[in-house]
């Protein structure tokens, strides 16, 4: 999203900076700025790096070798580092600090996910009176709300916060501290990926226990889709394709699907070519579905189908694959690891596109998908269910009625292996009518999918948030954007 949504904002004339940490082995930018930031007890004298983006945009990233220069962004072996409450507290404040440092002052300020989450807190709290970012508005987004920044209260007077914020209204969560739980309550305005997520999130099932919290906000929360960066994922002009095509020519995708089943060591003969290619390309949890997947390993390979499967994730998911390889060779492969140019691949040549999650915050291969003519089967939750359509079976209810909406892949709701294969099946008989298969695959690439429109959304959040703050400020605008390299 942070590699995108910023150059969107600039084509619509916004002035954006994205912060972020300058991590290890990281060399791009040139130095602008370098001065002693002090939390607590902690000082340190942080080096700010600017890399100048495309369309005007711009990243400042924050050296602090002591805090950021480790073996892994959160934790090592699985182990959370724990000082993350200080480094991500650096995040903020070096980032604000740096915005006061400006000619002009920030309009709103944007803020991701737990690692910023102090971002609105020091905002109402430390800065709260500050000449330059006083009355400041910030904008939060939840992209994953089973990451909760969670920490012992004693790290409050350590980050220079005051004991208040150790509250049910404020930043406490059953005992300790919640960097998102702050970030939810101190922001003027709170969004998420999709529509439907953030319905989801404020429910018993989805809401990872802040459900409530959620709930008391509704008002402040609006869920924007994110979009799909259209000028790499375009199969009328992807490098990794051997050859080009639209909706309007879909002849190009027969050449990828000959060259996927080439590099997964499949047979690319006639019967093979005829028989639907499913594709995946996930971690291998349970979250993405996998469960349900394994649940139906010994009914996969009696599909009429041919599955390629890209990923890695859990050892168990991993050896099930491999062993579906191994069992049935003419049917099923797999690749263990990650490969950008077979991930473009197989979301060319490939007929069908699985992706079964149990939750789905917003989802960006079902969108990959639909742009280049691979018919997707998800779980209707989350971004897959505001992104894919399924019509119901019969006619439509009588001539004045809205026209239906086109079909534009298959659905499932129960999270139930039968559930699944129920859309697997209505997807392979749909294939062999090769008309209306061509009708779904053209719907699907009509849809808009583009970070300008996301933006042009974002937009009416930033102004609304400005319009709750009274301090008084010229233009331009300034959009400091600040997250953590992994959104």
């Amino acid at each position: 999203m942070l590699g995108a949504l910023p150059l969107a904002l600039a084509r619509l004339g916004w002035d954006v900076t994205v912060v972020s940490p300058r991590y290890r082995d990281v060399t791009a930018g040139e130095l602008v700025d370098r001065f002693v930031v002090t939390i607590g007890s902690y000082a340190a004298e942080v080096g700010f790096f600017e890399v100048p983006l495309m369309d005007g945009a711009r990243a400042v990233l924050i050296e602090e070798p002591a805090l950021f220069h480790r073996d892994g962004l959160y934790s090592k072996d699985d182990v959370d580092y724990p000082d993350n409450p200080l480094r991500f507290a650096m995040l903020a404040r070096a980032a604000l600090e740096f915005a006061s440092r400006r000619a002009v002052a920030p309009s709103v300020v944007h803020a991701h996910d737990w690692q910023a989450g102090l971002v609105p807190v020091y905002l109402k709290t430390r800065y709260g009176s500050h000449p330059m970012l006083g009355g400041a508005p910030s904008v939060f987004t939840i992209h994953n709300l089973a990451y909760q920044g969670l920490f012992e209260p004693s790290w409050l007077p350590r980050l220079d916060l005051p004991g208040s914020l150790l509250s049910p209204e404020r930043m406490e969560y059953w005992g300790r501290i919640s960097f998102l739980k702050g970030g939810i309550n101190d922001a003027e305005l709170m969004t998420t990926v999709s529509p439907t997520y953030a319905r989801e999130i404020q429910t018993p099932e989805a809401g990872f226990g802040f459900d409530g919290i959620l709930r008391r906000r509704a008002a402040d929360l609006v869920g924007i889709l994110n979009g799909i960066d259209t000028d790499c994922w375009n199969p009328e002009r992807d490098s990794f394709l051997p050859s080009a095509y639209g909706a309007a020519d879909l002849t190009g995708k027969r050449a990828a699907k000959t060259a996927v089943l080439a590099r997964f060591g499949l047979s690319a003969d006639d019967l093979t070519l005829a028989r639907p290619l499913i594709g995946m390309i996930s971690r291998m949890v349970a979250q993405k579905g996998f469960d349900l997947i394994a649940s139906l390993a010994l009914v996969l390979p009696r599909l009429e189908a041919t599955f390629v499967v890209l990923g890695t994730g859990e050892p168990q998911y991993q050896d099930l694959w491999r062993s579906l390889a191994i069992s049935h060779p003419d049917r099923i492969a797999v690749s263990i690891g990650f490969d950008e140019g077979l991930a473009h691949l197989i979301e060319a040549g490939a007929d069908i596109f699985l992706m079964p999650s149990k939750f789905e915050p917003c989802g960006l291969n079902q969108m990959y998908s639909l742009r280049y003519g691979t018919v997707p089967i998800v779980r209707r939750v989350g971004g897959l269910a505001d992104t894919v359509y399924e019509a119901p079976p019969g006619p439509g209810t009588g001539s004045g009625a809205r026209r239906r909406q086109p079909t534009t892949g298959f659905t499932f709701d129960q999270d139930a292996p039968e559930a699944l294969l129920e859309a697997i099946e209505r997807a392979l008989t749909a294939f062999k009518n090769r008309r209306k298969w061509r009708a779904i695959q053209r719907a699907g690439m009509k849809q808009e999918h583009s970070w300008d429109r996301s933006a042009r959304e974002y937009v009416k959040i930033y102004e609304a948030a400005m319009a709750r703050s009274t301090r008084v400020r010229p233009e331009p605008v300034r959009a400091p954007i600040i997250r953590d390299r992994r959104t």
